[in-house]
């Protein structure tokens, strides 16, 4: 799907710049209470209007439970541990040691008590990630949590929740004073979804450019689907989304179940390079040509027709991402180690990497001459 054009370093591509509140805006606790209030405000004036958004569950954090999480180790509240496998030796007992929720107990209760509120199954993120990279340590293999414990073991197995604790504003542009971020859990209520009908859009200076499926697999129901899909979520960007939401470029998720006559929105996400542009490139979304500000023409009624029509793009049957059965899942996200031992490194650490590696290169540019020679 990508040309060698777009392999070049993310520095390089043509982002315009990356603000602080950029980020913000596109954190769960930042929009999704102006949808809930949405939803509500639809609800009480007509009956037949559903939620825009699934059920979910705010819980503040404290610095406390958010040491814990940054602490080294996996260590679960003592109740929790019966809830574990004893022999998986993917955590540390704490019962001959200091409980860990002690000096976070209100948030343990809150969180257990919104999991019995949800109905016994959630499913858990933070700020903007899921730990969707940790499943491997969950007993079902996926993000659904039926105790505090899943919680917790998840959260603390997360390479994405440890991005959004110490990385969330890497790559941003100087815009004042750093923010406090009030870092939330989300915990939503667990239900039946069919990742084949969810959709990550993106929209450039209020245009609504592309749809990428999400789950990188061939499905071939969907291609009747595409035209009434995409009908649907250009209504719902225009009806619901740009009315609430601040920025002119974002990128948003949304889940449109059978029989496909309502959009749930799903996630916002930041117009940055930190969000995975799935079966597009950056450098084609950035460069790609599109009227601005302009989603569709609503004096045309008649016939429905568009004045731009976005690309909606689907895993074709032989596309090599619906075959990529042995690759491992989100690695794109993961770095080199070299890359992240001199990340930690005091002073300088990176600048020698960086260094190395250019010396490398000249050297097998010169080889490569002598060769030539």
């Amino acid at each position: 799907m990508s040309s060698d054009e777009d392999s070049q370093p993310l520095h390089r591509l043509p982002f315009p710049p990356i603000t602080k509140s950029h980020i913000l805006n596109c954190s769960f606790h930042s929009w999704y209470p102006k949808y809930v209030l949405l939803s509500s405000h639809l609800l009480s004036n007509v009956s037949r209007l559903r939620s825009v958004t699934p059920k979910a569950r705010l819980i503040p954090l404290s610095d406390a439970f958010l040491e814990y999480l940054r602490a080294d180790g996996i260590v679960l509240p003592r109740e929790e541990i019966t809830t574990a496998d004893d022999d998986s030796g993917i955590y540390t007992d704490s019962s001959d040691d200091e409980d860990p929720s002690e000096s976070w107990q209100d948030v343990h209760r809150h969180i257990r008590q919104t999991i019995a509120e949800l109905g016994g199954k959630v499913v858990p993120k933070l700020n903007w990630s899921a730990p969707k990279d940790a499943t491997f340590m969950s007993a079902t293999n996926d993000m659904i949590c039926s105790s505090a414990g899943d919680i917790y073991l998840l959260l603390k197995s997360s390479d994405f929740i440890t991005h959004d604790l110490d990385h969330a504003f890497d790559g941003t542009v100087e815009d004042g004073s750093t923010p406090v971020i009030p870092y939330h859990l989300v915990l939503r209520k667990a239900f039946n979804l069919n990742p084949a009908l969810e959709f990550r859009c993106f929209v450039r200076n209020k245009t609504l450019l592309a749809v990428s499926q999400r789950e990188m697999n061939y499905f071939a129901f969907l291609f009747d689907l595409r035209p009434n899909l995409l009908s649907k979520i250009l209504v719902f960007l225009q009806d619901r989304i740009f009315p609430h939401h601040s920025d002119s470029s974002f990128v948003f998720d949304v889940y449109i179940p059978p029989p496909h006559d309502r959009v749930w929105l799903i996630d916002i996400n930041p117009w940055a390079p930190r969000t995975d542009p799935l079966l597009f490139s950056w450098l084609e979304l950035l460069q790609m040509a599109a009227p601005e500000g302009q989603a569709f023409d609503n004096e045309i009624e008649s016939d429905d027709e568009y004045v731009y029509e976005p690309e909606f793009r689907l895993v074709e049957r032989d596309d090599p991402e619906a075959y990529q059965f042995t690759a491992t899942k989100y690695s794109a996200h993961k770095l080199p180690k070299e890359v992240v031992d001199a990340s930690t490194m005091p002073d300088g650490g990176m600048h020698e990497l960086i260094d190395g590696w250019k010396k490398a290169l000249d050297k097998q540019l010169e080889e490569d001459q002598d060769d030539h020679d």
